[in-house]
């Protein structure tokens, strides 16, 4: 019933969309869904890399039950196995009891823990490589590429890395799988946004995976979420590449937390001082409606941030605080950074800002802003300067 999607002969696309979960791993939101992606490669002996979440299990066995024609899968190979990757494998085996399961030690341990599998496995190390006939696979290891037992798989045949949740997107194939049949566009900030939110705490392991890609001569990134790598592969090495060593473009993040809007105008004073003083690139985010993965993104994104807060209940405010201790786990680092605060009767919100600061180790603005109750025109003027120096600072680290 299924047509056949190929990527190179006998190399073949059989994932599947899904449109409708609502949040990645429960926490991150899927505007534009989430493409689950599974590679079959027929040989003489075949080979599936990777299954699908469990909700699309049905689906996902049937495209490949057309796609075998009746052969035998002998090999299923787990690159990565976050159920999302590998929830089918119950499903999987009904359908090939016999099946090999090939994985590392700590994929086999995990294969074990999550699904009671221990029976038909073949436990491969770094640089070995299996024979399916034609294709040659070997296997690199790139633990906390975001879990511990990640791997990559290389066919050395065909010149194809099928690279796991690395070089991943948020975002739906819709209707074309390879980047050269269709506009990737849409897909751009949603790596960014995928990298700042799954991968954002590795990146030193992921620099190690990319020293281990660079050797390698590509034809093709098969990822586990969002668009084959093909004509586009430099792009897609690069902003990996770029956000893994958290080196920020040129441009600003505000973020804000507002009760009753003397705050969120300060932050529009802020924003106009950047712009005054040539930033071009800024993005403002209020943070009762901007969900925390988009503004992770942007963190990622630019190179400078600037922070604003009231004092609430003698704290910072209550959605300003967590997404600090996100920034914190994510160890970000190489930023330009700012902040102000405003209270009604006692302020907290700015000394807890500069705490922060000191803990970042990020060059850090000299203006600091902090009003009573309303706006007044001195520091009306003063979160101008703030923009301007953090403008002037942004610029210098760029330049």
């Amino acid at each position: 019933m299924f047509k056949n999607i190929p990527i190179v002969p006998d190399v073949f696309y059989v994932g599947v969309n899904d449109r409708q979960k609502s949040s990645f791993e429960n926490i991150i939101p899927l505007d534009k869904g989430v493409s689950y992606n599974s590679y079959l490669i027929l040989d003489e002996k075949t080979a599936l890399i990777d299954t699908v979440d469990v909700s699309q299990a049905t689906l996902f066995i049937e495209k490949l039950q057309s796609q075998l024609q009746n052969r035998k899968l002998d090999y299923l190979i787990i690159n990565h196995i976050e159920p999302d990757h590998s929830g089918a494998i119950g499903f999987l085996r009904k359908y090939h009891p016999e099946v090999t399961i090939v994985g590392n030690s700590k994929t086999l341990s995990m294969l074990e823990g999550f699904y009671g599998l221990e029976d038909n496995v073949l436990e491969i190390k770094e640089e070995e490589t299996l024979s399916l006939g034609k294709h040659q696979l070997q296997f690199y290891m790139v633990p906390m590429v975001h879990w511990p037992e990640t791997m990559f798989t290389y066919d050395k045949t065909a010149k194809i890395l099928f690279s796991g949740d690395a070089f991943g997107s948020f975002g739906t194939l819709d209707g074309a799988v390879i980047d050269k049949d269709m506009n990737t566009d849409k897909y751009w900030d949603e790596m960014i946004r995928y990298y700042a939110n799954v991968m954002g705490k590795y990146g030193s392991p992921v620099q190690k995976a990319m020293q281990k890609v660079s050797a390698l001569s590509l034809n093709y990134i098969c990822s586990t979420h969002g668009p084959v790598w093909h004509e586009r592969i430099p792009e897609a090495l690069k902003i990996s590449d770029r956000l893994s060593k958290y080196e920020g473009e040129e441009g600003v993040v505000v973020v804000y937390g507002s009760m009753y809007g003397n705050t969120e105008l300060m932050a529009e004073t802020v924003a106009q001082g950047l712009a005054e003083a040539g930033v071009r690139e800024v993005a403002v985010h209020n943070i009762s409606k901007s969900d925390p993965s988009y503004i992770l993104r942007d963190i990622f994104k630019y190179k400078g941030l600037i922070i604003g807060s009231p004092t609430y209940n003698n704290e910072l405010h209550p959605e300003i605080e967590p997404l600090l201790r996100k920034i914190e786990i994510r160890g970000i680092k190489n930023r330009v950074f700012g902040y102000f605060g405003s209270f009604s009767w006692a302020g907290a919100a700015v000394k807890r800002m500069s705490a922060f600061a000191e803990k970042t180790g990020w060059s850090v603005a000299a203006t600091v802003v902090e009003q009573k109750l309303g706006l007044k025109e001195d520091n009306y003027n003063a979160c101008l300067q703030l923009g301007r120096e953090v403008a002037g600072m942004l610029k210098k680290e760029v330049n």
